[in-house]
């Protein structure tokens, strides 16, 4: 199984190894691979992605991991073991090891928080923090996404096959929620980008097309019923949705990489960005009308 997701021998006698000392720390109640090896999208140079399951009312020792990690460490520097939620409330915690197959980056899951945020998915809730990480924060969907593709290492109590069920399918609210959400920011940003341009403004003008950028690509995954899985290789994945304007990663690409010097380009790239809004827009159809008379 893990041969054919791209693992090397080398690297999945590592996860065997680190998947049977995690299991045996009292607490663990399941141990996954995750992140772009899961996806099957992993390059030679990949972080190898594990993530371990458990209960906030019984969490693991951390001293425990902490050894379970300095044991497939092949490096003189410790590995980096943080606290529960010592990385923010929704990466919450891991540890980043270097092994003889490369480096291995640990997540903490908490079984509670996820089975919260399947809940609240349902109900077209879901949670974005600005501050969690780079490049755009943390959308709370990544965790629907994980769970989707994650590959079971560990799990005793058939956990992982109950969050799989729980998100077989695309919530219609949370997809209603989310097309609604970033089209509108996205239209409310471009009115000031506009602004900034005109005054020539670059950080903030290309912040705010940075962010459309971002906001735009979330509504595509949502509208095509695809679980965002973080910024890390997004505007790839585009490529492969069926429902998107033509060449959107392309025209994105050359929006934000056009030379801005001046207030003109500054004014030509919004111009561009929010032709592209429009594209997405009119992809959305009944789904969205838009609120603030920006014309095409």
């Amino acid at each position: 199984m893990l041969e054919s997701l791209g693992v090397t021998p080398s690297q999945i006698s590592v996860l065997h190894e680190f998947a049977g000392e995690l299991s045996r720390i009292p607490g663990v109640v399941a141990v996954v691979l995750g992140g772009s090896f899961a996806r099957r999208t992993a390059r030679p140079d990949s972080d190898i992605d594990v993530g371990f399951y458990y209960s906030e009312n019984a969490p693991p020792e951390i001293e425990a991991v902490r050894r379970c990690a300095e044991q497939i460490s092949a490096s003189h520097i410790p590995p980096t073991v943080s606290k529960y939620y010592g990385w923010g409330p929704w990466v919450n915690g891991g540890a980043w090891i270097q092994t003889q197959s490369g480096k291995l980056d640990l997540l903490y899951r908490n079984i509670e928080q996820v089975q919260r945020l399947l809940d609240e998915s349902q109900q077209g809730i879901y949670h974005h923090d600005y501050y969690q990480q780079p490049t755009f924060g943390f959308v709370s969907v990544i965790y629907l996404a994980e769970i989707k593709c994650c590959v079971p290492l560990f799990d005793p109590q058939n956990l992982l096959q109950r969050f799989k069920q729980n998100i077989e399918s695309y919530p219609p609210a949370l997809q209603d929620k989310l097309v609604e959400d970033c089209l509108t920011c996205a239209e409310f940003t471009l009115i000031h980008a506009h602004s900034f341009a005109d005054r020539g403004d670059l950080l903030n003008t290309l912040g705010c097309l940075t962010k459309i950028g971002f906001v735009l690509s979330q509504t595509l995954f949502a509208l095509n019923a695809e679980y965002y899985f973080g910024d890390k290789g997004s505007l790839e994945s585009l490529d492969q949705l069926a429902n998107k304007p033509q060449n959107f990663s392309r025209q994105l690409r050359q929006g934000l990489g056009m030379q801005l010097q001046d207030r003109q380009d500054l004014q030509s790239a919004t111009v561009n960005m929010q032709r592209l809004w429009k594209q997405v827009v009119a992809i959305a159809g009944n789904r969205y009308t838009p609120k603030f008379g920006l014309n095409g």
